[in-house]
């Protein structure tokens, strides 16, 4: 039977907690945090320039969070009792190196709490995370403009992965596409694709 390792870390985390100091913690967020995780994702948002694509809801992330079959995590890093920043994760799976890694959807910091280590004690929480439930690897996506966010990766040692391109089909191309699975003609096959 396989060990989900969403359980394993929590079971690893709260053995072996990161050590924080006393103004700045990490705690798992529990369902009655669903609206503060919403807040700090439209944060997130209207730093990056993006809050017009936030369409998720409390429900959405209650659900995705906390729900039966919930795949994603979310701690919250707090100064005292005020929470200052957010980290959202999940897995991903590599078959080429027959583990887990860990995926970093999110990572905000309020702006008044940057530069205080924070982001970097949240980081390496997710490694601690990370190494305990054996991923082979930390990973996440930043955007080409968010030259900060780049500067403070890089500081920690992280540099982008070469070679790969992220790639979406999201809206009505996937519901085409998906349509072509409950049909009994497939679709056109592209000139010059190996499949």
């Amino acid at each position: 039977m396989a060990t989900d390792p969403r359980s394993l870390g929590r079971q690893d985390a709260e053995r072996n907690p990161v050590p924080n100091d006393a103004q700045f913690r990490i705690d798992p967020a529990t369902e009655s945090d669903t609206r503060l995780v919403l807040d700090f994702i439209n944060g997130l948002a209207e730093y990056e320039g993006l809050a017009d694509e936030v369409f998720a809801t409390e429900d959405d992330l209650r659900q995705s969070l906390f729900g039966s079959g919930a795949m994603v995590e979310a701690v919250i890093g707090y100064s005292g009792d005020e929470p200052v920043g957010l980290a959202l994760f999940f897995h991903h799976f590599s078959t080429y190196m027959g583990r887990y890694s860990l995926y970093l959807e999110d990572l905000f910091v309020l702006s008044q709490w940057r530069g205080r280590g924070l982001g970097r004690k949240m980081m390496s929480y997710l490694a601690h995370t990370a190494a305990s439930r054996n991923c082979w690897c930390l990973e996440w996506s930043v955007l080409d403009r968010n030259h900060p966010a780049i500067g403070f990766y890089r500081g920690l040692g992280a540099g982008p992965v070469d070679g790969w391109t992220t790639y979406r089909l999201s809206a009505g191309d996937l519901e085409k596409l998906a349509l072509e699975h409950e049909s009994t003609e497939p679709g056109p096959v592209p000139k010059g694709s190996g499949y």
